[in-house]
């Protein structure tokens, strides 16, 4: 009978914490093999739990890796990711499995305990584990924790940024660090029960992973999970759902892209300021940076430096040190980066805007824009977004299976604008669109690939998306 059986201390032990017993001799099957399965696979191991790595794909890649792990003492099954290793007692779950997956269906049935990799890391932390500053979102949540990890360096803390990105986050929280900038998937979280981070923000929500959650509510109540009890909840103050989610926390400050009240970090003028973590903010507000500072300038951008201002503050970092961080930190490619200016016409790539939301927030930071949109839509509606768009368009190039969706919200709420259609898919596809939206800009005009879909019917991953679009740039500006 094993600690856990006997009730003296599941995994994690008391309080959360693990015990020597916890996981010694415990019978894990770890589901997936991807970067957060194997990385949950090496430290149970380590632990002297009995590991079997379960993955339903079977190609070189995954014997490569499961060739590495088994060195490591644990058990892979290639092949199979249905069925539930006999003797399991506890199953760690890739976030990316679904709650239906037959293999996580059958250990719920044999109430057998599922969570995923970061609450494993939760359970791991030593005593003197590094506090969490977590952040999750719809969109924003890469940039914001990069911002922050930037933030907490420039004010002298060993800060690393992990969890959705990153080290993994079972690897992390057993290396010495002073604190951990963590970002959190909806699935992630879902697969989450007893995550307490220091200060916590929820960025904004819209619909998007609707067909792994099933419904919007599902979707929701996973991000609310962030905002755990003793957690100071950072709310968007402009997000009626962020601000919701955190009706709830008994501790909280806000973050707006207006003029801030009471509690809330915001813009006056040029300046993000501080009303919530001075001395005295019922009277005074810090400044933080100037909108000079946040690099790409865009509104929502804007709203993410001043989310990851918020969770620095929470954690004590003077207002210089904001302002360094931002000036420290590099943009990832592929989200509104700046690309070329040919003929007086701007470029630029923000093939990350997989969504409707996160594409609304990308035309609202240009105007006159012709749009390159398509791709995979997912199920989500475009209606919306073409409509409070359509005063900025000057043009529409639409690629992709789904653009034929996008065309009928265009036609209905954009009739109008002239929109160019490029069935092509194949590797010269790029260039055909950027030459047509070439065509229909004037100087003065951005060109913006804000593609409001998924990359995959047409390209491996949505950076491939932004390659591809930069390149034909390029060749454009050579032409």
């Amino acid at each position: 009978m094993t600690a856990w059986e006997s009730g003296e201390a599941g995994p994690g032990g008391a309080g959360g914490r693990p015990t020597a017993s916890s996981w010694d001799g415990l019978n894990v099957c770890v589901a997936g093999i991807g970067v957060s399965g194997r990385a949950a696979a090496r430290v149970l191991a380590e632990r002297g739990a009995r590991v079997t790595l379960v993955e339903g794909r079977d190609g070189d890649d995954q014997r490569a890796q499961a060739a590495e792990l088994e060195s490591q003492g644990v058990t892979v099954r290639l092949g199979d990711g249905e069925s539930l290793p006999e003797g399991t007692e506890l199953v760690v779950t890739s976030p990316g499995w679904r709650p239906d997956a037959p293999l996580l269906v059958a250990a719920a049935d044999a109430g057998i305990e599922v969570f995923g990799e970061v609450e494993l890391a939760w359970r791991l932390r030593p005593a003197d584990a590094a506090p969490w500053l977590a952040v999750t979102g719809t969109d924003g949540k890469t940039t914001v924790v990069r911002m922050l990890a930037c933030m907490l360096e420039a004010a002298g803390h060993d800060a690393l940024a992990v969890g959705n990105v990153g080290t993994p986050i079972a690897q992390a929280v057993l290396q010495k660090h002073d604190v951990l900038a963590v970002e959190l998937s909806s699935y992630q979280l879902h697969w989450s029960s007893s995550l307490a981070p220091l200060a916590a923000t929820v960025l904004n929500v819209a619909p998007d992973h609707l067909d792994w959650h099933g419904t919007m509510d599902a979707y929701v109540g996973a991000k609310g999970k962030i905002f755990a009890p003793g957690t100071l909840a950072v709310y968007n103050a402009d997000d009626a759902t962020s601000t919701a989610l955190a009706e709830r926390s008994e501790r909280r400050a806000g973050f707006t892209l207006d003029c801030p009240r009471f509690g809330q970090l915001g813009v006056v003028e040029e300046l993000l300021v501080d009303r919530a973590f001075t001395e005295d903010p019922a009277r005074h507000a810090d400044e933080l940076a100037g909108l000079e500072d946040v690099r790409p300038f865009a509104p929502h951008n804007v709203a993410n430096a001043l989310a990851a201002a918020a969770l620095a503050r929470a954690y004590g970092v003077p207002p210089g040190a904001v302002r360094e961080g931002l000036r420290a930190f590099v943009p990832d490619p592929h989200r509104i980066q700046h690309v070329a200016d040919i003929g007086g016409v701007t470029y630029i790539n923000d093939s990350k805007a997989t969504q409707p939301h996160a594409a609304a927030a990308s035309l609202a930071a240009y105007q006159p824009i012709v749009w390159i949109a398509g791709g995979l839509l997912k199920g989500l509606d475009v209606d919306d977004l073409v409509r409070s768009s359509a005063p900025r368009l000057r043009g529409v190039v639409l690629m992709g299976r789904d653009r034929g969706r996008i065309a009928e919200a265009l036609a209905r709420h954009a009739p109008e604008v002239p929109v160019v259609d490029v069935p092509d898919t194949d590797t010269g596809a790029m260039d055909r669109v950027v030459n047509q939206a070439a065509a229909l800009a004037r100087p003065g005009d951005t060109v913006l690939l804000a593609p409001v879909g998924a990359s995959f019917d047409m390209f491996a991953n949505y950076p491939a998306r932004g390659d591809a679009f930069i390149a034909a740039v390029r060749r454009l500006a050579e032409s």
